[in-house]
């Protein structure tokens, strides 16, 4: 593949430089005399826990903070950023794990906001919608210009923010978690793309919790923990429980699920059939049963149907035919509350949007839907002594870290927030879970946490239907594993006997029969 020429023209960076970087937040010190540098032709990758500072750490490389102490230096030089436009004029890009983008906008409209006016003539959007296509064709990055991007899946946002950063020609890229929402097959397009920049002389910073994926990518790992550097290795040097150890202070336990007897069908589905936002049918005609005690893992590609799907089961989205049964009762048109009254839990796709309030806190997150059960008031009065109990033991359950319980949800990391989701949503003993995405962003040691109390919710006799992206979190916990393909279960097969290869290509739309021929 050419290389892609930059449009404004910004210098090529040979090295850049943190030195001594302190970050106070109120009462957290996210970046403790940190230094972390990335040399033109690699890849650097950064690791740590959530809440470890490495956004952190970036966030002040590409200007959205300023460190308190230290200094970063580009090819020796100090510099000073006051916002992210002067990184971008320096040459830094940045994809961020919380997209950056304006959701009333179209996808042209937001790879050009905030350039300048003197680049008016390349601004042109039949311009910037060509060369848009270019890039999404040449990265293999299918999006649509002219969408909006509150119309786009989550998968579909990262892949405008991944063009974004390549549109403004940066020489150094901060990827921060720019897989969580590829297949396999795109996973290694990118890492070709990715190489090939590398080799062409980009400086490239990659933030990952898959650590697979850092040994394959990564020429250099530094490793964070609690705002400090615990060391910079080669990563050729270093073994992935090498890694594991810095990051965590221990061994990881194996996540295995134990062979259960399932019980009764507790969530069946029959020919769901919904629209989408764009007013296009994206369910077309869903065929789905989950017993009791078993885990369904529903995998395919971003934006095949899982969101809607999910919305749909939740009661976020109107079916436009079908049925919906939880045990035996239909839920098909009740309203999200009586689902919840019915034995169903739902952890969200996007937790910050759909899972929590940011302002409201720790306890008032706890108590969304279940502040006037019986078990929480006194007469038409809250039980706050009560309510106070209960939200300490459920964060002491399910190890949520936190200040106290009156902390805003918006200060808590995203492993956290998801703890406190799960807390919630587990603490009502769910007859049917549907789990969206439960791990995206979130460190290794919450993802541990949430695998096993995910299992354990199985054992207890509840159905869960698992949704992700990522094939080893399906391989891992699923009994069985179905496969979305534009609105279309296109089979379902047992965890032992799948291949990735089969997997990937029902993913890719071929049938279950001729995906299994293929494999063999």
């Amino acid at each position: 593949m050419p290389a892609e020429k930059t449009i404004f023209g910004q210098h090529k960076i040979e090295h850049v430089e943190m030195c001594n970087i302190v970050k106070r937040f109120p009462g957290v010190l996210a970046n403790s005399k940190v230094c972390f540098d990335v040399k033109a032709g690699e890849v650097h990758a950064l690791l740590g826990e959530n809440g470890a500072g490495k956004s952190t750490l970036m966030r002040q490389l590409f200007g959205l903070y300023k460190p308190d102490e230290g200094e970063i230096m580009i090819d020796g030089k100090p510099v000073t950023f006051h916002s992210p436009a002067d990184a971008i004029r320096a040459g830094i890009g940045m994809i961020h794990q919380h997209f950056m983008l304006v959701p009333t906008l179209t996808v042209a409209e937001n790879v050009i906001l905030g350039l300048k006016s003197k680049h008016e003539p390349l601004l042109d959007l039949s311009t910037v919608s060509n060369r848009i296509k270019e890039l999404s064709q040449a990265y293999g990055l299918k999006v649509d210009p002219s969408a909006y991007v509150w119309q786009l899946s989550v998968g579909e946002q990262q892949r405008v923010e991944i063009i974004k950063a390549l549109f403004r020609g940066a020489s150094l890229i901060i990827l921060d978690e720019p897989t969580a929402v590829l297949t396999p097959q795109e996973v290694k397009d990118l890492f070709a793309t990715l190489k090939r920049m590398v080799n062409e002389g980009h400086a490239l910073v990659f933030i990952s919790h898959k650590l697979h994926e850092v040994m394959e990518i990564s020429d250099r790992v530094t490793v964070l923990r609690d705002g400090q550097v615990i060391g910079t290795r080669p990563t050729k040097e270093m073994t992935r429980n090498d890694l594991v150890k810095m990051m965590v202070g221990r061994e990881m336990k194996k996540i295995a699920p134990q062979p259960v007897k399932t019980g009764p069908v507790r969530l069946r589905i029959e020919n769901l059939r919904a629209m989408g936002d764009r007013g296009t049918e994206v369910l077309r005609g869903i065929d789905l049963e989950i017993h009791g005690s078993e885990i369904i893992g529903l995998a395919g590609v971003s934006g095949n149907g899982q969101r809607e799907l999910a919305e749909c089961l939740s009661g976020l989205r109107k079916a436009t035919s079908g049925h919906i049964y939880l045990d035996q009762s239909e839920i098909t048109a009740l309203p999200l509350i009586d689902r919840v009254r019915s034995g169903l839990a739902y952890i969200p796709e996007e937790r910050m949007r759909d899972g929590a309030i940011r302002e409201f806190s720790v306890q008032e997150n706890l108590f969304l839907q279940d502040h006037a059960s019986p078990e929480f008031t006194r007469g038409i009065f809250l039980d706050f002594p009560r309510m106070e109990a209960f939200a300490s033991r459920m964060i002491r359950e399910f190890t949520v870290k936190t200040p106290g319980l009156d902390t805003p949800v918006k200060n808590l990391s995203g492993g956290n927030i998801q703890k406190l989701i799960l807390a919630r949503e587990l603490a009502r003993k769910p007859k049917v879970l549907i789990a969206a995405q439960p791990t995206r962003g979130v460190d290794i040691g919450a993802t541990e946490y949430i695998h096993e109390r995910l299992l354990l919710q199985r054992d207890s006799g509840t159905a869960i239907l698992l949704i992700s992206e990522d094939l080893d979190e399906i391989r891992t916990l699923s009994d069985r594993i179905a496969v979305i393909y534009e609105g279309n279960i296109m089979g379902i097969v047992d965890r032992d006997s799948a291949t990735v290869e089969q997997i990937g290509l029902m993913m890719a739309g071929i049938s279950m029969e001729e995906a299994l021929q293929r494999s063999n």
